[in-house]
């Protein structure tokens, strides 16, 4: 199996060809869609395209050194999987075949509050704590349950979301139903009946919920309920003042997730937060912005070289990455990609995605005269303003 996956897949475009194929559409159009005209997803793309990388050639190379250390902590990649709701829909114990994977690669694995498998369980199956990702719910008791089990799973990290105060329209879910539906209708059958192979694997144990939430009443019952009840008690009073409460209740190390604008990042710096995720949320919330890679090295000086800057959306190539990284960016966060790998072929599949950006970015590295990270944030100048 492994070999034909291999040969089938060799790089996260086709790796989407094959989830949708085998996802129902409901599922498949989530995981792709972005805000009303999904410009920002697009514009998330295209903005890669307006950098070049500069080679150099005649230099001594060795094996490519890809480990960084963003805020003290070693990984041996400068990329990982973000965190993306409901995986376990994708592919049974997704969540977890994801943060089996990470943990092999060392890197974290950010769990989304809407994960279908809960903290207790990834941290079992992997043997360590998932690093967490917050919605902070309306109700204040919810969210102190929230950092409880935290707590108890030895969570050290969490990303607090704050670009999801207000949702926004995805017209794919729209049409499909997903968060408005509660249950499985006749029309969710018919998409799931054309999907067998998901359809057997995900229905034999029971349709999934979402493990954080499971049994309380008030967010409902299976992760169709749980999904429109999650997103419609999120706190749409967030404020710098939250932020403050949340720092004083929660002594682990603090991201804030969702900052596109240098004002925010030097607020943000003036906080206190351990770090900053640069994101536009996948081009999922606000349509008609910018792309997030235009802003890293905006951000990057309102931000000082201190907190860690972490930056996610559109990334699919390990150029991408290198870019990123060029550009002033700690480590990059990848949602779309892992889902895809994970719907595609579960752990397996997983562990190929890495091997590939892993090989890209190595590739890359070489070409531009490189053997390491250190040496591209070192030389500088080698990522440039590119026009056709």
């Amino acid at each position: 199996m492994m070999r034909q996956l291999e040969r089938r897949v060799v790089n996260v475009d086709d790796f989407a060809r094959l989830a949708r194929r085998r996802l129902p559409r409901i599922f498949a159009d989530y995981i792709e869609g972005g805000a009303f005209s999904e410009t920002t997803l697009a514009r998330n793309r295209v903005g890669f395209d307006r950098y070049a990388l500069s080679q150099r050639v005649l230099r001594p190379l060795a094996d490519p050194e890809l480990s960084v250390s963003p805020g003290g902590r070693k990984m041996d990649l400068p990329f990982g999987p973000g965190p993306v709701g409901f995986l376990g829909l994708y592919r049974r114990d997704g969540d977890v075949s994801v943060a089996r994977s990470a943990a092999r690669h060392n890197v974290p694995y950010v769990m989304s509050t809407f994960s279908i498998n809960g903290l207790e369980t990834i941290t079992r199956a992997t043997g360590r704590a998932p690093d967490f990702q917050l919605y902070l719910d309306r109700d204040p008791e919810v969210n102190a349950s929230y950092l409880a089990a935290c707590r108890a799973s030895g969570v050290e990290q969490i990303f607090l979301t704050v670009d999801t105060a207000i949702t926004s329209v995805r017209e794919r879910d729209v049409r499909n139903g997903f968060r408005s539906v509660d249950r499985i209708t006749p029309a969710l059958l018919w998409q799931f009946a054309r999907r067998p192979a998901w359809s057997f694997e995900m229905l034999r144990g029971g349709f999934p919920e979402v493990e954080l939430v499971a049994g309380r009443p008030e967010f409902g019952k299976g992760a169709l309920a749980q999904a429109g009840n999650l997103s419609a008690r999120l706190d749409k009073d967030l404020t710098w003042e939250k932020l403050r409460r949340l720092r004083d209740d929660w002594q682990g190390r603090l991201i804030i997730k969702g900052i596109s604008d240098p004002a925010d990042a030097e607020r943000a710096r003036a906080e206190g937060v351990d770090g900053i995720v640069l994101s536009n949320h996948g081009g999922r919330q606000l349509d008609h912005g910018m792309a997030a890679i235009s802003r890293v090295a905006d951000i990057r000086r309102a931000l000082g070289e201190g907190p860690v800057l972490y930056v996610d959306s559109g990334f699919r190539r390990g150029s991408d990455i290198v870019k990123a990284l060029a550009l002033g960016a700690d480590f990059v966060l990848m949602g779309r990609p892992f889902a895809w790998a994970v719907a595609t072929g579960g752990e397996a599949a997983v562990d190929h995605l890495f091997r590939l950006l892993r090989a890209e970015i190595g590739i890359t590295l070489q070409l531009m005269g490189l053997s390491s990270l250190a040496e591209l944030r070192q030389e500088g100048n080698l990522v440039l303003p590119f026009q056709a």
